[in-house]
């Protein structure tokens, strides 16, 4: 790997993705983006090579397609400049979990949690053998949030915080990083998706602040990295009391309270 790696990112095209080609580019870092609407690349592209002089490919592809995804594969497996992958392609559904139907919600689940799985599992064993490297995946609170009512666009963030954390685990002791960023509501393009009007909204994050922010938690090698929870605290406690239960779920036998049937 160079000594200033380059970053490969979904969803590159617009909002959470564009921003982060940015702020990588201004940071030195050359960039391989990756998303369906290639024009929209290329004139990021054009004006990112003009301000910041980096090298940047254009990889147009749509995740969900088994052809475009094993392209992506491949670059991750056999680029070795590549040394971060920014796993941010994702989007949402409207309705509920009765009314959407199975063709959406399997789509939903192909982008938001199989994309990007395979494509961490692409990079992750090159990254572990040399001993370096990032993996960020994009996250939501609504992973954390059932009472919010996006049941499978939740359940999808819900995985990508639990791989995250896995991989951490597995992949931090061979030098790679693993980041998951959880955010809120953020102004981007997702809300067409779901037909929700954000400039009704409150309490909205603006998408470079988000970005910034999650890049000061990349530069202190956080775990999880939440820009919108303003008491850190609460989350050391979230985390706190999962562990706290992890000496108490592995027993032999049931607990006295499921002795006795109702």
């Amino acid at each position: 790997m160079s000594q200033i790696p380059a970053v490969l990112i979904t969803g590159a095209s617009t909002g959470i993705g564009a921003t982060y080609a940015d702020r990588f580019a201004r940071r030195g870092h050359d960039l391989v983006l990756v998303a369906r609407d290639a024009a929209r690349m290329e004139a990021l592209a054009v004006r990112l090579r003009e301000e910041t002089g980096v090298v940047i490919d254009i990889l147009p592809a749509d995740l969900t397609e088994a052809a475009d995804l094993a392209k992506v594969e491949g670059r991750l497996r056999n680029d070795a400049r590549i040394g971060i992958l920014v796993n941010n392609a994702g989007t949402a559904i409207g309705g509920t979990f009765v009314d959407q139907s199975v063709a959406d919600m399997t789509k939903l689940v192909t982008l938001n949690a199989t994309a990007l799985l395979r494509l961490a599992k692409a990079i992750a064993p090159r990254l572990a053998e040399i001993g370096e490297g990032a993996i960020v995946n994009i996250g939501s609170v609504v992973g954390t949030a059932p009472e919010f009512g996006l049941t499978v666009y939740g359940a999808t963030k819900a995985f990508v915080l639990f791989l995250s954390q896995g991989l951490a685990q597995e992949l931090g002791p061979k030098g790679v990083y693993v980041q998951a960023v959880l955010p809120a509501t953020t102004r981007t393009e997702i809300w067409d998706h779901v037909g929700a009007d954000i400039a009704a909204m409150s309490n909205v994050m603006e998408v470079g602040d988000l970005v910034d922010a999650a890049l000061i938690g990349f530069d202190r090698r956080e775990p999880v990295t939440i820009p919108p929870l303003h008491d850190a605290g609460q989350w050391d406690a979230f985390d706190g009391a999962r562990m706290a239960m992890l000496g108490n779920i592995v027993n032999a036998q049931p607990t006295e309270r499921y002795r006795t049937p109702a």
